[in-house]
């Protein structure tokens, strides 16, 4: 995958949407909220990053404003689940699947741990956030708390 000052790339199923981006962080989140394991069939497993991005095919790119502060996108063709992202804002959460080489990344982090179901368990040792400390990490309001 390269350094972090690289571009990295992904693509949906079918291809009809394709983006890079410098993602300066390999660092991956894993949700457990129920909106994000009924949106991906599981947790959500995604690469944060704040800045540019460009979108090849962003015509096909659908947009579901999941809660007031959330969306998520998808592939209109192909229904692949693209990235969450924060509203109004640059702040995207990938989805690691559509993207083209993984290798580099690391798991660093648990949110909506109460969410998470019994039947599962990431053997992965990573901090476990509530979804209250993930918003609050989220919106720079950790030092509040």
């Amino acid at each position: 995958m390269g350094t972090a000052t690289e571009p990295m790339g992904g693509r949906c199923l079918c291809g009809a949407v394709t983006f890079s981006a410098a993602i300066a962080k390999r660092d991956v989140d894993v949700c457990h909220c129920s909106m994000c394991r009924r949106w991906t069939a599981g947790p959500f497993f995604g690469l944060m990053h704040q800045g540019t991005v460009a979108f090849e095919g962003a015509e096909h790119i659908r947009v579901y404003k999941s809660s007031e502060w959330g969306e998520r996108a998808f592939c209109g063709v192909c229904g692949t689940a693209l990235f969450w992202r924060l509203s109004g804002s640059d702040t995207y959460s990938f989805s690691t699947g559509v993207l083209d080489d993984a290798n580099d990344l690391r798991l660093t982090m648990q949110i909506f741990i109460e969410d998470k179901p019994d039947y599962y368990d990431l053997a992965n040792d990573t901090p476990k956030l509530t979804g209250a400390e993930a918003m609050a990490l989220l919106s720079g309001d950790e030092a509040k708390e």
